[in-house]
């Protein structure tokens, strides 16, 4: 009966702590997904091809950024790329975006620097930058040798 009650208080304290740590990063959580809605009002799908010119470094770089920036859910990459490829837009330009859309997160980084700590954070996403550059312009190389 001493397990139940030590159980019970200590499964009591681990929930407090929890709704604790969840009211306090709410607000935070919120202006982000204020943000998300603002952005993905104003940067549309259609807007994305006026961007790329069609030199390779410009086009990833590019390609990296405004993935970097947009929001949303992974499956919406992959679509808005396809649309991309089909607007004549480069294979290098297309898979740094969708990387980038994947692995960076620039309009979560308040959020995620809150949680995490700004030098985790900004490692992490230097990294990422940085790995979809090389990751697309490999890929790129590799099916320009294959074709």
């Amino acid at each position: 009966m001493m397990k139940n009650d030590t159980n019970r208080s200590l499964l009591s304290k681990v929930l407090h702590k929890a709704l604790h740590l969840f009211l306090s990063i709410l607000p935070m959580l919120l202006a982000t997904i204020g943000l998300v809605g603002l952005l993905q009002t104003y940067v549309s799908a259609e807007m994305l091809p006026s961007l790329f010119r069609g030199d390779i470094l410009e086009d990833t770089l590019i390609g990296t950024l405004s993935g970097g920036v947009s929001v949303g859910p992974p499956i919406i990459s992959y679509i808005i790329g396809g649309e991309l490829i089909n607007e004549g837009i480069s294979v290098y330009a297309v898979s740094a975006f969708i990387l980038s859309w994947v692995s960076l997160g620039v309009v979560q980084l308040p959020f995620e620097s809150s949680i995490m700590g700004l030098r985790f954070t900004a490692i992490r996403n230097l990294l990422a930058f940085v790995s979809a550059l090389l990751i697309a312009l490999a890929l790129g190389f590799t099916l320009k040798l294959l074709t």
